[in-house]
């Protein structure tokens, strides 16, 4: 009997046409480092007297499907998560490389059905209705750079062969931290030690009365751009910023050096004061646990464009 490994685990995403609904074909592999995505449905204690001590059988109480997907940010597949978390971009370029903006702001977001297998069970489980609630990541001087897309789903159906066909295969380009950068209003931001940004929808989930115990859908609501950026204290820039209430527009930003490139631009960051400890004979450093919001000129919060060679999402 065969064991399960990750090693030999398996995605595919598509998008679907109707809330819940996997399409028949179109399927994408992705890439990914570790999922939590999965459903459950927990047990209710029986609270009824009279039949002894020996509790009676406990009551099935509603599904919840949900989790975390932790994927690589590369060149063409980050694209599907950022079509989920912004909607569709626009896309712009008559051959390649095309240019593909997506927009903050939208008030309709799109839903995946996400396949995750285990040939060697075998187990093949389907999640519908996959709505992203929050995706985050980080920037550093070193290390891997992955990001978390948090989900909501309306369902899981498990199967023993796929339903996802067999996916198109997209080719890795993968960003590293070596590649990052970060401005200040069109200028290099220096003495960055770490950045960490979390965009979310905050979705409301549509829980109804229904007989298999799913959620109607997950709604958008008031969205969330935070993050955090910790800086060696070399100048009082951001402090006065802080001090003055100003915002300022700030550039996340990876290029490799075959030309893709992805950047996340926030048009209107607002950082609070921060406390200026000297904690040794260290440099001294400062964290500003900044907040975003709707830049009245751009008319948006952020914008996120990645340049690649695939023609659409």
């Amino acid at each position: 009997m065969a064991r399960a490994q990750g090693a030999r685990a398996l995605m595919a995403l598509a998008f679907e046409t109707t809330y819940g609904t996997p399409p028949a074909s179109g399927f994408t592999r992705m890439p990914f480092a570790s999922t939590s995505l999965g459903a459950e449905q927990p047990l209710l204690n029986s609270e009824l007297l009279g039949y002894g001590r020996d509790p009676l059988a406990p009551i099935k109480d509603a599904v919840t499907a949900d989790g975390d997907v932790v994927v690589p940010l590369d060149a063409e597949a980050f694209g599907f998560w950022l079509k989920a978390a912004f909607g569709a971009p626009s896309t712009t370029g008559a051959e390649a490389p095309y240019s593909h903006e997506f927009q903050s702001g939208s008030w309709t977001l799109p839903s995946m059905s996400i396949e995750t297998g285990m040939p060697e069970v075998p187990r093949y489980a389907m999640y519908s209705g996959c709505v992203l609630d929050q995706i985050t990541w980080q920037m550093q001087r070193s290390g891997l750079l992955t990001a978390t897309a948090r989900l909501v789903a309306q369902g899981e159906t498990v199967g023993a062969t796929t339903s996802a066909g067999t996916p198109s295969a997209l080719e890795l380009k993968r960003f590293g931290h070596f590649n990052g950068a970060i401005a200040r209003n069109g200028t290099a931001l220096g003495n960055v030690v770490s950045a960490e940004i979390t965009y979310a929808n905050n979705l409301d989930r549509i829980e109804t009365i229904r007989s298999d115990g799913r959620i109607d859908g997950a709604d958008p609501s008031i969205a969330a751009l935070t993050g955090r950026i910790e800086v060696r204290f070399a100048d009082q820039t951001l402090v006065s910023q802080a001090i003055n209430g100003e915002a300022c527009e700030m550039e996340f930003a990876y290029v490799l050096p075959s030309g893709e490139s992805f950047t996340f631009t926030v048009h209107a960051v607002y950082l609070p004061r921060p406390r200026i400890e000297i904690s040794g004979p260290q440099g001294v450093q400062a964290t500003f646990d900044w907040q975003a919001a709707r830049d009245s000129v751009v008319g948006r919060m952020c914008t996120a464009t990645l340049v690649n060679d695939l023609e659409t999402y």
